[in-house]
C-alpha cells in the first residue's frame, strides 16, 4: 500500500538569494530519483524557510517493480558439438548466469533470427524505504551549491550545517543516516516563538504541525502573504507599495513567520535621487519603498519582521535608526559627487583598467566616443552629441554613490550631467547606454541613447574578440551575449538600417595599437558578425518561428539585422501558407538539379523559341511578370507581399515539373530550361533560400 515520504532537512540559515532555487533544484532530484527507479507516486510539494529544506511525496509505492532480465548466449550450434555435449563455450555461458550445465539443454530459445541459449531470471523489487537513503544523499550532493562548507569535525559538506532531518514515510521513521545525522521525526519551530523539537506525526500533518510553531514551510504562501501584507501596509499609511520580484523572494527567504511593520525617515532625505535612496532601502536593509499617487517616492518603508512582537513599535523604532545613517550616506554621497563635474571625473577613469590589452576605461571612451560620432551618421543622431555621450559615459563609475551602489550607474550619471549643465539628450544617454540590461527590458529611445548603447556594445565585442578571448561554454565575463542581443534588439525595434559588419569595422578602427589584437581586423570582423547574428537564433526560437526559417535567411549571409528580421518574419509567413510546402520541395529539386551542373554560366537568359512545350512557356511568362511585380516590392523591403506574389508560382512549378523533362537530349534545349530553372530559383533567393524549409529526412 503506497504512503506519504516526507524528508525535511534542518539547517542553520540558508542564503537568502539561493533559498528558493536550492528547493525547487531539491525537489527535482528527488523526483529524478524515484523516477529512475520506476516507482509510482502522486504529486510532489517543496517546502523552504530560512532553517529548512523538505519535500513530501505523497502516494510513494512501498515496493520497487520487480524486474525480469534476459542474457542471450551463444547459438546453439556453437553451444553444443554434434553429440549434444556442452562446449566450452556453453560451460562459459553457465558459469557467467549461475545455472547448473544440466540445465542449458532447456534453456533454447529463437531469438528471431536463429536459436540461441538464453537465460531469464526475475529479480524482486526492493523496499522502498531501504532506498530512500541514497535516494536524499544523491539529490542533495547534486545541488548547485558553488561553495560547500563543513562544520565542526565532520566530513560532510553543505551549503550550511545541518542539525536535524526528519524521514517519515507514512508515519514511520526510515532508518538512515543523513550527513551523518541520523534521520528521526524530530523537527524545530521558529527559533524564537516555538524554539523546542516538535515530533511530526506524519507527513499529510507537517505543514500544520509547523504553523502551530510559527513556521509557513510553503515559500509560495509565504510570499504570497507578505506581498498582501505589504501593499495592505502601505495602503493605510497612504500610498503604494513597490514590490520587486527579486527582494520579495529574499525576504520570502529570511522569514518564517512574517509581519510587515510601516517605519518613517525624514522628508529631507527626498531631496537625494530616489534611486540611490531605494537602492540604499533594498541592498542594506530589505525594505520595501513606498510611492504617492504620483509615483513620487514617499518617506516611508516597509520592513517584514520574522517575528510577532507585542511591541512593534519599538521594532518599528530599531529600524528607522539602522535606515537613518544608510540614508545620511546617500546623501553625503550625492553632495560629494556634485562638486566634481564629471568631465573632471573622467581624468580619474585613466587609473581604471578596463581590460590589460584594450587599455583603461579611459581609453574605452575615447573609442566609444569616436565610433558614437562616426554611428551617428546612420542613428540619425547629432554627432556632437554623440561624442560628448561617449566622453562622459563611464565617469559616474569612479562617483561616492556608484561606488557604494553599483546597480545606480548610468542612473547617477544622468543626474550628474543635469547637474553640469550638459545636454539633456547626453544626460538621458549616459543612462540609456546600459539598456537593455536583461531579456525584457525597455531599449534606449533618444538617438544619442541608442548611439551610444550600440557604439559601447560593439567597442566591447571587437575589443575582446580582438584579443582572442571570445566567450567559451558557459563562461561570458564580459556578458557578450547579451551585448549582441541588445544591440540586435535596438537596431530592429528602431527600424536602423545599418550594415553590422560595417559597423564593426568602423569600431575595430578605433582600436590604435592594432599589436594587441591576435588576427587580422577582417577576421574578427567576420567572427564577431558570426556570432552576433547567431543571438538571433534563440531570439526566434523564443518566438516559436522554426529553425528553418532563420537558416533559410542566414543561407543569404547579410549582415543587415534590421533587413534580415524582415525576411525572417516574411518566410515564416510565407511557410504558413498552403503553397509552402510545395514550393519549398521544388526549390530543392531545383538547386539539387543546379548544384550538379558545373559548365552552367550564372544568369544566362532564357531564349524564348526554345521554350516548346506549353508548361515550359507557362513557366517562363509567370516568371517574367513576377520579376516586374516583384522587384519594386524588394526594394521597399515588403518581402511578405514579394512571398505572397512568389507563391502564384505553384501550379506553373508543378505543371512544370510534371510534364517537361528537364535534361533533354538536346544541349541547347537542356541549357535553356536548366536557365530557367535558375531565374526561378534566383528571384526566391532575393529573399532567402526557401529550399532549406524542406525538413531534412
Amino acid at each position: 500500500m503506497s504512503s506519504d515520504f516526507l524528508i525535511e532537512i534542518g539547517t542553520e540559515e540558508l542564503p537568502p538569494k539561493s533559498l528558493l532555487n536550492l528547493s525547487e533544484a531539491f525537489r527535482e532530484e528527488v523526483v529524478n530519483r524515484l523516477s529512475g527507479l520506476k516507482l509510482n507516486f502522486g504529486t510532489v510539494s517543496s517546502f523552504a524557510s530560512p532553517r529548512r529544506l523538505a519535500v513530501v511525496v505523497r502516494a510513494l509505492d512501498p515496493m520497487t517493480p520487480g524486474q525480469e532480465t534476459v542474457n542471450w548466449g551463444p547459438p546453439k550450434s556453437v553451444a553444443f558439438d554434434q553429440a549434444g555435449m556442452p562446449t566450452r563455450a556453453a560451460q562459459a555461458f553457465a558459469e557467467k548466469n549461475n545455472c547448473p550445465l544440466t540445465a542449458l539443454a532447456d534453456m533454447v530459445e529463437h531469438d528471431g533470427k536463429q536459436e540461441k541459449l538464453c537465460h531469464r531470471a526475475s529479480q524482486p523489487g526492493q523496499s522502498t524505504a531501504a532506498l530512500l537513503g541514497d535516494i536524499v544523499s544523491g539529490a542533495l550532493t547534486a545541488l548547485p551549491i558553488p561553495k560547500r562548507m563543513r562544520w565542526g569535525t565532520r566530513r560532510e559538506e553543505f551549503v550550511r550545517p545541518v542539525h536535524w532531518i526528519v524521514m517519515l514515510f507514512g508515519n514511520d521513521v526510515v532508518n538512515t543516516q543523513i550527513m551523518g545525522l541520523l534521520a528521526g521525526n524530530r523537527s524545530r519551530g521558529h527559533r524564537f516563538h516555538a524554539p523546542n523539537e516538535i515530533v511530526i506525526d506524519s507527513p499529510a500533518s507537517y505543514c500544520q504541525q509547523l504553523k502551530q510553531a510559527y513556521v509557513l514551510a510553503d515559500f509560495d504562501e509565504r510570499r504570497h502573504l507578505i506581498r498582501e501584507g505589504v501593499h495592505a501596509a502601505a495602503k493605510k499609511a497612504g500610498g503604494h507599495a513597490a514590490i520587486d520580484d527579486d527582494l520579495l523572494n529574499e525576504v520570502t527567504a529570511l522569514n518564517e513567520w512574517p509581519v510587515p511593520l510601516v517605519g518613517h525617515f525624514e522628508a529631507r532625505f527626498l531631496d537625494v535621487p530616489a534611486e540611490a535612496l531605494i537602492s540604499s532601502m533594498k541592498s542594506h536593509q530589505k525594505y520595501f519603498h513606498v510611492l504617492d499617487d504620483s509615483g513620487k517616492l514617499m518617506p516611508i518603508f516597509i520592513t517584514v519582521a520574522n517575528i510577532e512582537s507585542t511591541d512593534p513599535e519599538q521594532v518599528i523604532r530599531g529600524n528607522e535608526r539602522v535606515i537613518r545613517p544608510r540614508l545620511s550616506d546617500a546623501a553625503f554621497f550625492y553632495e560629494t559627487d556634485r562638486q566634481t563635474t564629471l568631465a573632471k571625473q573622467r581624468e580619474s577613469l585613466r587609473s581604471i583598467v578596463f581590460q590589460a590589452k584594450l587599455g583603461s576605461l579611459f581609453d574605452k571612451t575615447e573609442r566609444v566616443a569616436s565610433l558614437a560620432r562616426a554611428l551617428s551618421e546612420t542613428t540619425g543622431a547629432d554627432g556632437a552629441l554623440a561624442f560628448r555621450a561617449g566622453e562622459l559615459s563611464k565617469s559616474d563609475l569612479v562617483s561616492e554613490m556608484v561606488g557604494e551602489f553599483d546597480d545606480l550607474q548610468g542612473t547617477m550619471g544622468r543626474y550628474y550631467a543635469i547637474h553640469d549643465g550638459e545636454d539633456p539628450e547626453v544626460a538621458n544617454a549616459l543612462f540609456e547606454q546600459y539598456l537593455p540590461r536583461f531579456a525584457g527590458d525597455i531599449i534606449p529611445t533618444t538617438r544619442t541613447g541608442i548611439t551610444l548603447a550600440i557604439a559601447d556594445r560593439l567597442d566591447t565585442l571587437v575589443g575582446i574578440f580582438g584579443i582572442g578571448q571570445p566567450p567559451s561554454g558557459s563562461k561570458d565575463p564580459f556578458a557578450l551575449r547579451r551585448a549582441s542581443l541588445g544591440v540586435l534588439r535596438i537596431i530592429v525595434e528602431h527600424k536602423i538600417d545599418i550594415d553590422l559588419s560595417a559597423a564593426l569595422n568602423l569600431a575595430l578602427t578605433q582600436h590604435i595599437d592594432t599589436s594587441t589584437l591576435v588576427e587580422s581586423a577582417d577576421h574578427i570582423n567576420k567572427q564577431v558578425l558570426t556570432y552576433m547574428l547567431d543571438r538571433f537564433k534563440g531570439r526566434y526560437e523564443d518566438e516559436y518561428i522554426p529553425a528553418e526559417v532563420f537558416q533559410s535567411v542566414a543561407a543569404r549571409q547579410l549582415s543587415n539585422p534590421l533587413d534580415i528580421h524582415l525576411r525572417v518574419m516574411a518566410v515564416h509567413a510565407f511557410n504558413q501558407l498552403p503553397e509552402a510546402e510545395a514550393l519549398a520541395a521544388a526549390n530543392k529539386r531545383v538547386s539539387n538539379i543546379l548544384s550538379k551542373q558545373v559548365d552552367l554560366p550564372d544568369g544566362r537568359e532564357v531564349n524564348q523559341a526554345l521554350l516548346v512545350e506549353p508548361a515550359e512557356q507557362t513557366l517562363a511568362t509567370t516568371l517574367t511578370a513576377l520579376t516586374g511585380t516583384v522587384g519594386p516590392l524588394l526594394e521597399a523591403r515588403d518581402y511578405t507581399s514579394a512571398l505572397k506574389e512568389l507563391a502564384k508560382l505553384r501550379d506553373p512549378v508543378d505543371q512544370f515539373f510534371d510534364e517537361v523533362m528537364v535534361m533533354a537530349e538536346q544541349s541547347e534545349v537542356r541549357m535553356n530550361r536548366l536557365a530557367l530553372l535558375q531565374k526561378l530559383q534566383a528571384l526566391f533567393l532575393n529573399i532567402a533560400d526557401i529550399s532549406l524549409l524542406v525538413p531534412a529526412k
